[in-house]
């Protein structure tokens, strides 16, 4: 299974996100803050924030929460002035990271993500150190069970997909960033609900680890997902998916 898969992360992360409901929010927030500073505070005109507000309703944020984080990043009201900063690094068995945050204090960020990355086996890296092994693509998950794969690829491929793939128990259809609304849309219309969608950070190349490296590879992944500030991490590793399954057990 590989390190840029959202389903992957979301099988493995659930319980824990079950116990760790505020903290997720608090990320769902930001998102929805940043999205609203950005591109205004209406959904409709604003994709980026549309994603947002989609995914903290599937996650059953309160609309009060949503509301407030949109008046607060349409200057509404008072908030937070949050900087988006992608941090690049390897960690054990040089597998590359993209590490996506939000951050109110760009020095107490680096630090704790730098302090993962030491701590971890791994090393943080100048800009650009491992972005070339990444391609930014748009990337819809769908479980299978919620779909046939025909009239999902009918769908997806029609709205400008360019690729749907079998990723076990769900599909991943992935498109360029320009066709990723029109895809993620078209979704929505034809009543195929997906478990996420996201602009995603996709690696090109892919370093397969195995045993004690794979395990320390998830640790490394869990550190970073738990930093308040990290909205998300991309890893370019590919793991068995029995070896997964054991490490989740």
């Amino acid at each position: 299974m590989s390190g840029h898969s959202k389903w992957a992360t979301i099988k493995r992360k659930k319980g824990a996100i079950d116990a760790q409901r505020g903290k997720l929010f608090t990320k769902l927030i930001r998102e929805i803050t940043v999205a609203a500073k950005i591109g205004g505070g209406d959904p409709d005109g604003n994709p980026r924030l549309r994603a947002a507000v989609l995914a903290a309703k599937g996650a059953n944020m309160p609309n009060s929460n949503i509301d407030r984080a949109i008046a607060k990043g349409s200057g509404e009201s008072d908030g937070a002035n949050y900087e988006e900063i992608t941090y690049e690094g390897y960690g054990p068995g040089r597998v590359a990271f993209m590490v996506e945050v939000l951050t109110d204090n760009r020095n107490r960020t680096a630090a704790e993500v730098r302090s993962v990355f030491t701590k971890r086996g791994g090393s943080l890296g100048e800009a650009n150190s491992v972005r070339r092994m990444f391609d930014r693509r748009g990337q819809i998950v769908v479980d299978k069970t919620r779909v046939e794969e025909d009239v999902l690829m009918s769908v997806a491929l029609d709205a400008g997909a360019e690729d749907i793939r079998d990723d076990g128990e769900v599909f991943e259809v992935l498109s360029s960033l320009s066709e990723f609304d029109d895809v993620r849309d078209a979704l929505i219309k034809a009543n195929i609900p997906y478990e996420s969608a996201s602009v995603a950070w996709l690696p090109n190349v892919s370093v397969k680890v195995t045993g004690s490296q794979a395990e320390s590879v998830l640790k490394m992944v869990d550190a970073l997902e738990d930093l308040d500030d990290v909205q998300n991490v991309y890893g370019n590793y590919e793991i068995d998916e029995a070896e997964m399954a054991s490490f989740s057990a």
